[in-house]
């Protein structure tokens, strides 16, 4: 193999795919990146066997070939290099690649790549295209309520489920839940799959991925293999699929209130990221205390309130429009804190039914995201 490459190029490329090894591999092959010719291309591949990832990027072919090199270390070398092109050239007897960028040079022992584990090819013949940049939000407004432990390995994922032109993705931990739909341009029909729940990490390494660059994330499942594929201009994302069956999530949402609470989504945040100096001392539990004001004109407020025994306490209220009565119901702050943080419009809706029942936020003026928030017990 003869190819060359611009450093920045290899090194983007790099960082892409190294998301998909793991700290301490099962197999020592696995703490390494694939490096391939593809005709005019430079393949990147890297693989845990739950999550791989491949990047391709411009190159001078020269000679084809394969080799698999210690991701790190190739990693940390090509981000010392100057801005310039690359040059390797690998020798087959010694499976050492030999890489020259500018006035340095370098030498990688690797490993043979017939030994690494084989990409499935991505099929766009049945895939289903999702605008990218709605994709990403998706994932965002959704992930974060996706369980870190897997004590129910459901609840780790995101299901994903297609019905007609409408696409529906939610993630819950048992204490928050996510719902976030869309419509799509066109219709899957008899392509679209059953529901299905793709690892919260997975989605996580795509929404960093997608670029502004990419129109479009084409969704295909490979048949019989329990994996889903995503494509996107220059990267394919393949994982494995949670096996399981998702709650029933629906029942979970609210269909009513008694108080309703419309608000500025930055002011809110601001008053919750104070009040958290002080309740993250206390399991992270926050008062939130709705006030009409009884008055034609005058708004209402919203009082955000953080306390910690040894420390002290913070108070932050916020102007808001009150439909309904007086509340005082306890959050964890931080879930708030991170609803808030991925709703992109000005205003924000809080609604409840009392100091007991949930509490659900969602974007003012918009019903494609609804979220969840049980509410915490406090003592007097």
């Amino acid at each position: 193999m003869r190819v060359s490459v611009l450093q920045e190029n290899l090194h983007r490329g790099l960082s892409i795919v190294s998301r998909a090894i793991q700290s301490r591999p099962a197999l020592p092959i696995l703490a390494n990146v694939m490096i391939a010719t593809d005709e005019a291309r430079l393949q990147l591949s890297a693989t845990n066997l739950e999550l791989g990832i491949t990047h391709w990027i411009g190159a001078k072919v020269e000679h084809p070939g394969a080799i698999t090199l210690p991701a790190r270390t190739l990693q940390e070398l090509v981000a010392t290099l100057p801005p310039e092109r690359v040059d390797m050239e690998l020798d087959l007897r010694t499976l050492t690649l030999h890489l020259r960028c500018g006035a340095r040079s370098a030498n990688i022992k690797g490993m043979d790549a017939n030994e690494y584990p084989l990409l499935p090819e991505f099929d766009p013949t049945h895939a289903i295209p999702v605008p990218a940049g709605v994709f990403r939000e998706m994932i965002e407004q959704t992930v974060f309520a996706a369980a870190k432990e897997d004590n129910r390995p459901v609840l780790t994922g995101v299901q994903m489920r297609f019905d007609g032109d409408r696409l529906t993705m939610a993630a819950a931990d048992g204490y928050r839940l996510s719902v976030r739909h869309t419509t799509l341009e066109f219709s899957p029909g008899d392509r679209a799959p059953e529901p299905l729940i793709v690892p919260a990490r997975t989605l996580s390494e795509l929404a960093r991925i997608i670029g502004d660059e990419d129109d479009e994330v084409l969704i295909s499942l490979p048949e019989g293999r329990g994996q889903i594929m995503f494509s996107l201009k220059n990267v394919v994302v393949v994982s494995q699929l949670i096996e399981g069956k998702f709650p029933d999530y629906e029942a979970i949402i609210p269909r009513g209130f008694q108080t309703q609470v419309l608000t500025y989504t930055d002011e809110l945040l601001a008053a919750c990221r104070s009040s958290e100096v002080f309740a993250k001392d206390s399991a992270n539990t926050a008062r939130v205390f709705v006030e009409p004001s009884g008055m034609a004109n005058v708004p209402g407020r919203v009082t955000v309130a953080g306390r910690s025994q040894e420390k002290g306490d913070a108070q932050a209220p916020v102007d808001a429009s009150i439909n309904g009565e007086a509340v005082e119901i306890s959050f964890n702050i931080r879930y708030l804190i991170d609803v808030l943080s991925v709703i992109r419009d000005e205003q924000v809706v809080l609604e409840t039914s009392g100091p007991t029942a949930p509490g659900v936020v969602r974007p003012a003026g918009r019903d494609d995201f609804v979220h969840v928030i049980m509410p915490m017990a406090t003592g007097r």
